[in-house]
């Protein structure tokens, strides 16, 4: 059977003007902080229309590294930061919606990286970052507090200890895969039977949690975080055991 050849297809322009800006950071000619030059500057320097030179910087502004002012002045135009965890949490959580990754996937990559944070934490996290894992939970243990409340903060309590363990891609990685299914946990919490008591037992574990880790008594904690996880997390793996992802 004769080979069907297809035309190579060319890169597209604004492709072109993602690999030159990458060639840059790579370089270390533009770094966290700088800005870029105006469109009208930059676009010609580059020999590309502004709508292709747009559409680059929206593909940057969407990874999380460039944010783009708009309007005049010396903070206006787009400049390059370093923001992972929004851009690497949406991510991940469109490619978990479109069946890339299973619940067991998820569940399994939060273990590992919790344990390694919590062990890492009760070493390294400084006393002020725990003062206010501490503030979180006190507000979580409050009984004014609803479902979507708790959930965030349960959320910024797993992504403060990982934090503090001083990795911050530890940190990032933390918060990608708890986003990625906050929406389950949410709706799995919004279900139980009996949410005061199961706020209680949840808020418990995290207050022995957050103990551990004062005390420096990093393997007990690593133990406990994975029993957490497994917990609520784990049910959710049991309850879509017949999910095409899994």
């Amino acid at each position: 059977m004769p080979v069907e050849w297809q035309p190579v297809r060319q890169s597209r322009t604004h492709e072109l003007v993602l690999q030159s800006i990458e060639e840059r950071v790579f370089a270390g000619e533009l770094k966290a902080g700088d800005r870029l030059p105006p469109e009208r500057e930059l676009a010609p320097v580059l020999g590309v229309s502004r709508s292709a030179l747009r559409e680059a910087l929206r593909v940057l502004e969407t990874i999380g590294v460039l944010v783009a002012q708009p309007g005049r002045g010396p903070d206006s135009g787009a400049r390059i930061v370093r923001h992972p965890d929004d851009a690497l949490g949406r991510l991940l959580r469109l490619h978990f919606a479109l069946g890339s990754y299973s619940l067991h996937d998820v569940l399994e990559a939060r273990v590992v990286l919790e344990r390694s944070s919590f062990e890492a934490a009760a070493r390294h996290a400084p006393a002020e970052e725990l003062d206010e894992a501490e503030r979180l939970l006190v507000r979580m243990g409050e009984p004014d507090v609803g479902v979507p409340e708790f959930n965030d903060l349960d959320t910024r309590f797993h992504v403060l200890i990982a934090r503090s363990s001083g990795n911050e891609l530890t940190s990032t990685l933390t918060s990608a895969v708890r986003e990625s299914v906050r929406p389950l946990i949410l709706r799995a919490l919004e279900e139980v039977e009996d949410w005061p008591a199961t706020a209680a037992a949840l808020n418990a574990h995290h207050l022995e949690l957050l103990r551990l880790v004062r005390e420096g008594r990093g393997g007990e904690a690593a133990d406990l975080v994975e029993q957490h996880i497994r917990g609520l997390h784990g049910t959710l793996v049991d309850e879509n055991s017949g999910d095409p992802r899994d």
